[in-house]
């Protein structure tokens, strides 16, 4: 048997590799994403004042800091069983829509564009966003760099800091916003609008109008028949902020509809002893193994989850480019992994509208954002859809106000099943017997998690017991001279 290993895979957050083994004639055996890394936060956060947890979990990453933060907050207003004020609401929400412009501008120009703008067989020195600069132009990369600046000031005139907000209180916000800073914001987010249709165009003109990427997108190889989930509104619109979480069937029926205190009774979480991520199922279907269809409890969280799980955008351009989607590759839902890069940009143009929406509220500039909470804390579900999807925080507290439980359930770590499902899948349409290996065709594969956004660093967990230790040492020609495990 022949093992491959990509390792490290590229272009994510946190780390990872991907292990494929080969039978003796050349054809896909088994492969494994793996995940090395150890976190642990759900165990360290016990016995810290309930308080302290907005800028405690927010470490867990440097890249979404504000989606930790902000599942936290809303887990301490259930545990301090206070509702915000309707202006806090809002500021929360436009802080979380300028992060949501950031965070996908980011991953579709830096993480996944080089991809299709360079091409997936473009030499690797040339496919990253040094290549992207030179195929598209200083013009459209200075408009990537000033978008993340202006929403990224947005974030610290609103949240405090420019990553790793503190503005988050349970029953509201600790700052209000000024009318100058509005109206700075409400220009901002014009900006993010044009940016988002002019995005949206060179999706268009580089990926739609080349029928090679159109027909790898809509491929088997990258196609998987799941259940899939996200936050809507009251009118089963997506929701970045707050909402009940939907599931729809891989036929795009609704499965079930729940609050964040109900997520226990529809999701479980199964462990491997290969991996330091859990991998989530639905309890009413179960867990079936490494498996889609409608008999396996695997979903999906991902943007084009989002817009698979709701009935439409809430906001008319959003609207009118989830329509085009639809249209464009055969109707509700799309299992195509690959159109998640498509739907990011859909929900790239809703954020900037939202932020728009919001920033022209004159509630948005009121002086009540906060209700102070009188009561000790007990326990609290906070739910928001991170942009890489469903993130839930349950805290527990003790008599004395402290972390006496602790469970998250990361965006990343809702799609682990799926996303180790579509490497696999990909790398047995690519790798044949007596075909080459190329460093091109390994890309092919990487190119079938990179959808999903992995934030590995957020998503690894760790059952009791030691954490397995592997050294290798190898001599000067590369070769193998001794290999440790423990």
């Amino acid at each position: 048997m022949r093992k491959i290993v990509i390792d490290p895979i590229t272009r994510l957050e946190g780390h990872g590799k991907i292990s494929i083994f080969l039978n003796d004639d050349g054809s896909v055996a088994n492969v494994y994403l793996q995940v090395p890394e150890l976190r642990g936060f759900e165990k360290f956060c016990e016995g810290r004042p309930v308080e302290d947890m907005p800028q405690i979990t927010q470490r867990i990453c440097g890249v979404c800091p504000e989606a930790h933060h902000m599942a936290s907050t809303k887990a301490l207003d259930a545990m301090f069983h206070t509702e915000p004020t309707g202006t806090a609401k809002k500021i929360r929400e436009l802080l979380y829509s300028a992060f949501f412009v950031t965070d996908h501008t980011t991953h579709f120009y830096i993480l996944a564009g080089p991809d299709f703008i360079m091409g997936p067989d473009a030499p690797v020195v040339e496919r990253n966003i040094l290549g992207v600069i030179a195929k598209v132009g200083r013009e459209l990369a200075g408009q990537v760099l000033n978008t993340r600046k202006e929403n990224h000031w947005i974030i610290q005139t609103v949240g405090g800091r420019p990553i790793h907000p503190v503005f988050g209180l349970p029953g509201g916000v600790s700052k209000k916003i000024s009318e100058e800073e509005r109206q700075q914001i409400e220009e901002i987010a014009r900006h993010d609008v044009e940016f988002a249709r002019l995005s949206l165009k060179v999706f268009d003109d580089i990926v739609l109008k080349n029928k090679g990427y159109v027909d790898m997108i809509t491929s088997d190889a990258y196609t998987h028949r799941t259940y899939y989930m996200g936050l809507v509104d009251d009118n089963n619109r997506v929701n970045f902020y707050d909402g009940r979480v939907r599931v729809v069937d891989p036929e795009g029926k609704e499965f079930v509809k729940y609050s964040p205190g109900e997520y226990l009774d529809n999701v479980a979480e199964h462990v491997e002893p290969w991996s330091y991520t859990k991998f989530p199922f639905l309890k009413r279907v179960g867990w079936k193994g490494f498996t889609d269809g409608q008999e396996s409890g695997v979903y999906r969280a991902t943007p084009l989850s989002r817009l698979n799980a709701a009935d439409g955008m809430a906001t008319p351009l959003a609207q009118e480019e989830y329509e085009k989607m639809y249209s464009t590759l055969g109707g509700k839902p799309v299992h195509f992994t690959l159109a998640t890069h498509w739907a990011r940009l859909v929900e790239l143009l809703y954020a900037a509208e939202r932020l728009l929406e919001l920033a022209t509220d004159r509630e948005i500039i009121g002086p009540n954002i906060r209700n102070i909470p009188v009561g000790k804390p007990t326990e609290g579900v906070g739910i928001v859809e991170a942009p890489r999807g469903t993130l839930t925080h349950h805290y527990v507290a003790d008599e004395r106000g402290c972390i006496k439980k602790c469970n998250l359930i990361v965006g990343t770590t809702n799609n682990q099943a799926a996303l180790l499902m579509s490497v696999k899948k990909a790398a047995e349409a690519l790798i044949k017997p007596g075909k080459e290996i190329t460093e091109a065709l390994l890309n092919q594969i990487e190119m079938a998690w990179r959808p999903y956004d992995p934030c590995m660093s957020c998503s690894t967990h760790t059952m009791p017991g030691r954490m397995p230790l592997e050294v290798t040492v190898y001599g000067p020609g590369g070769e193998v001279v001794k290999k440790l495990e423990r």
